[in-house]
């Protein structure tokens, strides 16, 4: 039989009996099962996949800081051949050109060692990235435009990294780069820069150009980990007005490192993200050169020691950690062989059913190492292997950067601390609600309305999972389904501070085996932290099911099973194990602000989901970072940086794109002033009358698509008729008696509109509850916004002079008719309702506009008051923003400074100091009068923050000490 036969035989192919992704058995192929030598069997025909470097997290092996170790990126690397190699490839596509030797500048005789620097930043040595391409940084793809600009794009990088604290500028290429490619240089040079590839960080060269005073719009940042705060930065450096919302009493996220002590030690604990995996590019790495940190490399040494408590033999650990690699190989063949199916298998189920084959030669203690090696594989993806997808667990492991594993002296902290330096951070503000739309975006935070232009959202996927967060309007249903979709896990440490150091210092890892599956990733493995932490410090990991059960296991328990291992492994050997002086529990599970650890490639999904998350929505008002958001570098702290940077760029695009066009937008109409009057004249007789809405309908058709207008007037509360005559009863009244009432009341309403369909309009006429229940409906169900009159733009001009038209064609009693079908209501007793969900207070200076009998007017609505003063309404301000549910409508009320306020329905009052009628509440750091919105609760100065229990602020860990000594979690 032909061997390109066996694709289409069913013997030659994989296939399971289950469609459940956990429980299953896989039926093989002899050739995989049972390896034959035969050199035409499937197997031997696939290519060999690389031993995936994922797996490396926990125990590092032998690897090296140069940069010969990214070499292997080049098949058939020669060292003398290279550069010309690079050359060739990059002019292989220059075939039109006679002499294209002639037209590749050279900057110097280093073009091999700059492509390999441009790599570990991402780039590819001989083309252009998708995201350079699309930015048009070249004329021509593929020509020697391109060899050129690459050249000199590999050049700028290098000269920046060899020195990060300096301030790279263009002029400082202009003796290098020949003249007939400046424009290549002033491509080269923006790209980099505004993408984040030099001249980012927290060196004086860079802190020194942000500029004094914003000159871009605001971005509202949500979330101060690495993602936040890279992003942070680098708007503030763009000239943006940045406003970053933290939950936590600190920054730094899920980067957590925290002070321990007592008798007389102290050590630093990185209780998050600890490992700085991949030193070559790694811009973290960079940040601690700009502070002249010196990184420590994570030792390969890594003994691991039995259950109870003896050494394992070395040869025994290689022949094991060999085999548990096979397999690994063996689960990459095999998803080729299958496929597209292979996206619906898990990565445990595979691997489980090769490891049968070694049941029968497989002792006790073996079968405990490569459980052991299945728990740091579940280290690595923060997720049980029967829960990672087959298909694409390991997708990113082509953009390892490379290098080694390290820590940093002090903690990761000290890098979070230098990052949030001068970074605008409200802490305690949990976000309730994110608002965006066409015209920018509002954030309920903390019990305070932030509007802003943009926002970034850099939240952990587990919080997205969670659905702590309400978008309005919800989110595209292919990012939910992504949310969905990516796996997010789970990782626990212990932190134990000792009287002194007990185990050798000559290593940085060691591990510990469990003898049963179900507990292999409870604390297996131990890292040193004495030559780092400032004090004898052990942190012990916790992985896959043993993480999540540790959530409910008491500290103490914790505490007690921990100390037992350690003397298993040390009192035999005469070396006596104190008591710890302090001990943390992390429970990053049950942490509100996380809800996990990190995110990996679950069954069903793949790293399109990582774009997809990365996505931004509402027409480039609210966009997203975060480890989950980086396809290229997820799970890792650098990946979360990144990220920041990258949706720095992309904020800073959208500003641009944004304002170029709003520079050529069109011309208000000239009759702009007479349609707004004929407007206020059709709605003297709506259509349609409910509470405080009206509506007036384009035509008289049935159609249900057919355009309607929407008014809402929001009053001050409104005395009774002096006559005591309902106009309602009395319509030939009707119109005198609202000319007489608007000329009276005309500094007291506010009119917003909105635009609507035929039917929406009479559905929302059928919503029970009242205005607000309507305000509610127009939000959450139909996702309209109301406006001012100018809001609704020039194209609304056409639709009124239709209905003028139309209304010129009724003829007389055409108005009773409709009043006869009961749905209608007086004018009257519209000016008399008050729905009032979001005012603002307007002072001038010392002057107060309004009574003390305006101020104590209240008017019942619900079963709520409001206590609403009748001054400084401005009726045509700037279009009002999205209404919503929590703290809706946003509708900007001018009040005056001494309103109080109280809940109303759900909603509440939204008061802002020194405010007029559309500004935009965008921070006031520091303000000692800061807006407060009643959500569910008593208004209150920003010091009158929710009340939580400790562990939620502590980052949900539980610290353990001996009685004696004092400590508490905090």
């Amino acid at each position: 039989m032909d061997p390109s036969d066996n694709n289409n035989n069913p013997q030659f192919l994989p296939y399971i009996t289950s469609s459940n992704s956990l429980q299953f058995t896989i039926h093989l192929p002899n050739s995989i099962s049972n390896p034959s030598p035969n050199p035409n069997s499937i197997s031997d025909q696939l290519l060999s996949l690389s031993i995936p470097s994922k797996r490396r997290r926990g125990r590092p092996r032998n690897t090296t800081s140069s940069l010969n170790q990214v070499y292997d990126n080049f098949p058939n690397y020669n060292g003398n051949q290279l550069n010309s190699d690079i050359v060739r490839n990059l002019t292989a596509r220059t075939s039109t050109v006679t002499d294209a030797s002639d037209e590749i500048i050279v900057i110097n005789k280093e073009a091999t060692t700059e492509a390999l620097i441009a790599l570990t930043a991402g780039f590819p040595a001989d083309s252009l990235t998708d995201e350079e391409i699309e930015a048009g940084v070249v004329s021509v793809v593929g020509g020697i435009e391109q060899v050129n600009y690459i050249l000199i794009r590999n050049h700028i990088i290098t000269k920046w990294r060899e020195n990060v604290s300096t301030w790279i500028t263009k002029e400082m290429f202009v003796d290098v780069i020949p003249k007939h490619c400046s424009a290549l240089l002033d491509s080269a040079y923006n790209y980099v820069v505004s993408r984040g590839y030099i001249n980012f960080g927290v060196a004086p060269a860079v802190n020194g150009r942000i500029p004094a005073e914003p000159s871009k719009p605001s971005v509202i940042v949500i979330g101060a980990g690495l993602a936040g705060l890279a992003a942070a930065r680098q708007l503030m450096l763009f000239g943006f007005k940045v406003t970053v919302l933290e939950g936590r009493k600190r920054a730094g996220g899920r980067v957590y490192t925290k002070k321990m002590e007592g008798g007389n030690k102290v050590a630093a604990a990185d209780l998050g993200g600890s490992v700085l995996t991949g030193t070559l590019g790694n811009p973290l790495g960079l940040l601690a050169r700009q502070l002249s940190y010196t990184l420590h490399k994570v030792r390969d040494k890594c003994p691991l020691y039995r259950v109870d408590g003896k050494s394992v033999d070395q040869d025994l650990d290689h022949k094991v950690e060999v085999a548990y690699n096979l397999l690994l190989e063996k689960a990459s063949k095999l998803r080729q062989l299958m496929g597209e199916v292979s996206q619906d298998v898990s990565l445990g189920a595979a691997l489980e059913t090769f490891r049968q084959d070694y049941d029968d030669s497989m002792n006790e203690e073996e079968m405990g190492l490569f459980n052991w090696h299945l728990a740091n594989l579940e280290y690595a993806n923060a997720g049980l292997i029967s829960k990672l997808s087959l298909a694409f667990w390991d997708q990113d492991d082509p953009f390892d950067m490379g290098g080694d594993h390290c820590f940093l002296p002090g903690g990761n902290g000290k890098l979070v601390q230098a990052l949030a330096e001068n970074v605008p951070i409200l802490y305690e503000k949990i976000v309730y609600t994110i608002r965006y739309g066409t015209d920018g975006v509002q954030v309920v935070a903390g019990g305070q309305v932030f509007e802003g232009d943009m926002a970034l959202c850099t939240v952990p996927l587990g919080v997205l999972k969670g659905g702590s967060i309400k978008f309005i309007p919800e989110l595209p249903q292919r990012k939910l389904d992504g949310i969905k979709r990516l796996g997010f896990g789970l990782l626990n440490k212990v932190a134990m501070l000792f009287p002194y150091v007990f185990w050798g210092t000559d290593l940085d890892t060691f591990g510990h085996l469990t003898d049963s599956s179900s507990s292999r990733g409870e604390f297996f493995l131990f890292y040193s932290y004495a030559t780092v932490a400032g004090g004898p410090l052990l942190l012990v990991l916790v992985a896959g099911e043993a993480a999540h059960k540790f959530e409910t296991m008491p500290p103490t328990d914790a505490v007690t099973k921990v100390l037992q291992i350690l003397k298993g492994i040390y009192e035999p050997q005469g070396i006596e194990v104190p008591e710890p002086i302090q001990t943390v529990c992390t429970r990053w599970g049950s942490d509100p602000f996380s809800l996990g650890s990190y995110s990996n490639v679950a069954v069903g999904a793949s790293g399109d989901d990582y774009d997809i998350l990365a996505e931004s929505v509402g027409d480039g008002r609210l966009f997203f970072a975060g480890e989950a958001t980086n396809r290229r570098y997820p799970a890792t702290m650098h990946g979360a940086f990144l990220s920041g940077l990258r949706e720095a760029a992309n904020i800073a695009h959208h500003a641009k794109v944004r304002t170029t066009s709003s520079k050529v937008e069109k011309k208000p109409s000239k009759n702009a002033h007479s349609y707004a009057c004929v407007l206020d004249d059709l709605f003297r007789e709506p259509d349609l009358e409910f509470g405080s809405f009206s509506i007036i309908f384009a035509k008289k058709s049935s159609d249900p698509e057919s355009p309607a207008i929407l008014k809402v007037t929001f009053s001050g509360p409104q005395t009774r008729n002096h006559d005591g005559i309902r106009p309602d009863r009395h319509l030939s009244n009707k119109l005198l008696f609202q000319q007489l009432q608007s000329h009276f009341n005309n500094q007291h309403e506010l009119h917003v509109y909105t635009l609507l369909k035929k039917q929406q309009a009479l559905d929302l006429r059928e919503v029970r509850g009242g205005d607000e229940m309507r305000l509610h409906f127009l939000s959450e169900k139909l996702g309209v916004k109301l406006v001012g009159r100018k809001g609704l733009g020039p194209n609304i001009d056409s639709i009124i002079a239709s209905i003028k038209a139309e209304r010129g064609k009724r003829k007389p009693g055409s108005r009773s008719l409709t009043l006869k079908s009961g749905v209608m209501k007086s004018k009257g007793a519209t000016l008399k309702r008050k729905i009032v969900r979001k005012g603002k207070v307007v002072s001038g200076g010392n002057r107060t506009t309004s009574s003390p009998a305006a101020i104590s007017r209240n008017k019942a609505v619900g079963s709520s008051s409001i206590a609403i003063p009748l001054t400084n309404v401005d009726l045509e301000p700037k279009p009002v923003c999205t209404i919503g549910s929590v703290a809706s409508p946003s509708l900007n009320i001018g009040v005056n400074d001494n309103v109080g306020s109280k809940s109303v329905g759900s909603s509440s009052v939204y008061l802002l100091p020194n405010g007029s009628i559309g500004d935009k509440f965008e921070g006031n750091i520091g303000s000692s009068t800061t807006p407060i919105l009643n959500v569910g609760g008593q208004t209150g100065s920003n010091s009158n923050a929710p009340s939580y229990p400790r562990s939620t602020y502590d980052d949900s860990t539980n610290t353990y000490g001996p009685p004696s000594s004092g400590n508490s979690a905090n």
